[in-house]
């Protein structure tokens, strides 16, 4: 397939291999030709890996610096090579102008990467003409301070970069050789190899570090989004449950405000009239609270039949799990008295679902279940012992604990739940709790 081009200013198009030759010339371009002179230093290394760990705190701070300390030192073996490259060691300042050539390049990476490869590159036909240590095209000053750079440069950009510099080195190298003395004389094969495989393994554990952090943080991205998941479909269960229990409640209220000018004789016209108004608001406010929290409802939800469970319930759910095989008991302080519908439907999802964890997550165990009335409130208690049944504990999401703080929370409450010193899970809940009215006697018709 060839070029084509079309009349009337129509777009040209191009073949693969043109558009693949365009791209990485693009490439080259943007990785080695601008931002030439950019400022880049050397960022520190982390402190909070295993093996920083393992020294004093005093010590680990520095230990940011530690890339740093490694170039430098790598400079000033090159320095030495450069000037012992130069030839005769009497010949002081000569000899150490050629270390610094070579030298100075691979100091420069710690701040200004692209540009220390440039002037790397430039100053290696110069080493070659001034030293007498019969290499070409590479010096031995110039052999180890540009392996050192472009393995350094590898290490601070991407893999596309190391391979334009490695090309172009290699590129001088095979040129430069047939003007010296030939390539069959010289290292541009054997440095070409080494610094290839030196730039490649540096390259290939740049792209480990970047994909081992994309999966990092896609992780903490899922785990993150999936908590929100779960925490609205738990907002929206517990909407659900609210609303079956004041749709109940309000239900009530309209029956027992139209009936009751019936359980009067006579009733006054004001009354009556009090009564309907009652009954009005009270369908109004039922109509208004389904058409609110209706889009909450799942297509396949179905209101229960029966009255929304409560505290009274505890012992069936606890005859229940003990049939599942959890030996379960039941411990009440206080005074029991009647606490607001969402007080008691959130009381008993509480301690059902931490049930359901310990039927779980420790089969074999045995629970108690504290229920504590205080004048503020509410105290719940359900701990349970290690897993020591022949059943495999079944792993968890974190669901559960998820639903729970989120009762808790709606109610203004507190909960803790954690391990216990024997192996076993404690989860403590107190809600608070107004003061409870006692409610008038219903006067007889």
């Amino acid at each position: 397939m060839t070029d084509t081009t079309t009349i009337s200013g129509a777009p040209r198009e191009h073949s693969p291999e043109f558009s693949l030759a365009k791209s990485a010339l693009r490439g080259l371009r943007e990785d080695l030709f601008r931002g030439v002179l950019a400022y880049r230093p050397l960022p520190r290394a982390g402190t909070d890996g295993p093996w920083a760990r393992q020294f004093p705190d005093g010590t680990r701070k520095h230990l940011g610096l530690l890339p740093h300390a490694v170039v430098l030192v790598l400079a000033a073996l090159t320095l030495f090579v450069g000037a012992t490259s130069y030839g005769a060691i009497d010949e002081g300042p000569f000899a150490l102008v050629a270390g610094l050539m070579a030298s100075v390049p691979v100091a420069l990476t710690l701040i200004r990467p692209v540009l220390a490869w440039w002037l790397s590159l430039l100053v290696a036909p110069v080493l070659v003409w001034a030293t007498s240590d019969g290499l070409y095209p590479w010096s031995g000053g110039s052999l180890l301070g540009h392996t050192v750079v472009m393995m350094v440069v590898a290490a601070r950009t991407r893999p596309r970069t190391a391979a334009w510099m490695w090309s172009l080195s290699t590129l001088y190298a095979l040129l430069s050789a047939v003007l010296f003395g030939g390539i069959d004389g010289g290292i541009a094969v054997p440095m070409a190899v080494l610094s290839g495989l030196g730039v490649g393994i540096v390259a290939l554990v740049q792209v480990n570090r970047a994909t081992r952090r994309e999966v990092v943080q896609e992780r903490t991205v899922t785990a993150v989004e999936r908590d929100k998941r779960t925490l609205l479909e738990e907002r929206t269960n517990i909407a659900r449950e609210l609303h079956d229990v004041v749709a109940h409640h309000m239900s009530v209220v309209a029956i027992q405000a139209e009936a009751a000018p019936y359980r009067v004789e006579n009733p006054p016209p004001e009354l009556e009239q009090a009564f309907v108004t009652i009954r009005e608001n009270a369908v109004a406010a039922l109509t208004e609270l389904r058409r609110v929290l209706g889009v909450v409802r799942a297509e396949d939800y179905e209101a229960p039949d029966a009255p929304q469970p409560t505290l009274a319930d505890l012992d069936k759910l606890l005859e229940n799990v003990r049939d599942a095989g959890l030996t379960a008991t039941k411990t009440l302080t206080g005074a029991a008295r009647e606490l607001p519908p969402g007080v008691e439907l959130s009381a008993y999802r509480i301690v059902q679902e931490a049930l359901s964890n310990t039927l779980r997550h420790a089969p074999g165990s045995q629970a108690a279940v504290e229920v504590s009335y205080v004048l503020g409130g509410l105290g719940l208690r359900i701990v349970n012992g290690p897993c020591t049944g022949l059943v495999k504990p079944s792993p968890g999401a974190g669901h559960g604990i998820t639903g729970m703080r989120e009762r808790v929370s709606m109610l203004g409450g507190e909960m803790t739940a954690g391990e216990t010193a024997d192996g076993g899970y404690e989860v403590t809940v107190f809600i608070p709790v107004g003061a409870a009215t006692t409610p008038e006697p219903e006067e007889q018709a």
